[in-house]
C-alpha cells in the first residue's frame, strides 16, 4: 500500500506535468479536422476582442513627409473583383441610413463642404506591401456628426458599387485620422484607386479601407462584417 507521502507527491508532480502539457495538448488539438476551424475562429475572436480593448483613440498612426511619397504611379492599384466598377461620377450619392438623425442621399459637394485634411499616411496590405500616400478629404467624424449619427451605436457600415462590403467599430470610425478620402496626391481621386469617395482609415489595415463607396450605416447588429472576414479573416486589425 501507498504511503500518504507517495501519494500526496505523485498528486504534485502529475499537477506540475499536466500544466507542462496543456501547449502541446493545445497544438495537438489543431491535428483534429473538426477542431481547427472552431480555434482558429476562437483565438482570432480573442485577438480581435483584446486589439479593440488596447486601441487608443486619440493615438495617432505615423505621417511623413512629402519626400518620403510614393510616386502615385507606383501605388498599387488593389481590388478584390474589378478595376473600375464604372460607377456615374455625376450622379453618385452616398445613401445614409441606421441611427442617424438625417438619413438620405448626399452628394459629394456636401462632403467637400466638411473642414479638408491631407496627410500622408502608410497604406499597409495584407498581402505583405506598403506605401506612403498622399490622402485628402473629411474626417469621417466630421461626416457621422453632421448627419447626426448616434456615436454610442457600435459600427459603422458601408457597401460599394462594386460589391465590396465593409464595417469598422465606432471608436475607429470616431479616429481623427479616419477620413472620408475624395483626394489623393492633391488631385481628384481616380477610378481605380476608389472615385468619388472611399475611406482611408491609416490604423486599420488595407482591406478595411473600403473604395467606391455607396451606402454608409450606422448600427449595433451587423447582418455581414466585411468581404474577407466573412472568409475568416480579422475583424478588427488595428496597425
Amino acid at each position: 500500500m501507498d504511503s500518504p507521502i507517495k501519494k500526496t507527491q505523485f498528486k504534485r508532480v502529475t499537477r506540475r506535468e499536466l500544466l507542462k502539457l496543456t501547449p502541446v495538448a493545445a497544438l495537438g488539438a489543431f491535428a483534429i479536422p473538426s477542431l481547427q476551424k472552431p480555434l482558429l475562429k476562437a483565438g482570432l475572436g480573442f485577438s480581435d476582442w483584446a486589439s479593440a480593448k488596447l486601441f487608443r483613440t486619440q493615438h495617432l498612426a505615423p505621417t511623413f513627409d512629402d519626400s518620403e511619397l510614393t510616386p502615385f504611379e507606383k501605388f498599387p492599384v488593389n481590388d478584390y473583383d474589378v478595376d473600375d466598377p464604372e460607377v456615374e461620377l455625376d450622379n453618385w450619392t452616398l445613401t445614409v441610413s441606421g441611427a442617424v438623425q438625417k438619413p438620405g442621399d448626399y452628394k459629394l459637394v456636401a462632403i467637400q463642404q466638411l473642414p479638408k485634411v491631407v496627410r500622408n499616411t502608410r497604406h499597409v496590405c495584407v498581402e505583405g506591401w506598403d506605401v506612403i500616400g498622399r490622402f485628402g478629404g473629411a474626417r469621417l467624424s466630421d461626416f457621422l456628426k453632421m448627419i447626426g449619427a448616434d456615436t454610442s451605436a457600435r459600427f459603422v457600415y458601408v457597401e460599394c458599387a462594386d460589391d465590396y462590403y465593409e464595417s469598422i467599430d465606432m471608436a475607429t470610425a470616431l479616429h481623427p485620422q479616419s477620413m472620408l478620402c475624395y483626394e489623393m496626391y492633391d488631385r481628384p481621386l481616380t477610378r481605380e484607386h476608389g472615385a468619388p469617395l472611399r475611406l482611408t482609415i491609416p490604423t486599420k489595415i488595407g482591406y478595411k479601407q473600403a473604395k467606391y463607396l455607396t451606402d454608409l450605416k450606422v448600427t449595433n447588429v451587423l447582418q455581414k462584417v466585411g468581404y474577407w472576414e466573412d472568409q475568416g479573416y480579422s475583424e478588427f486589425y488595428g496597425l
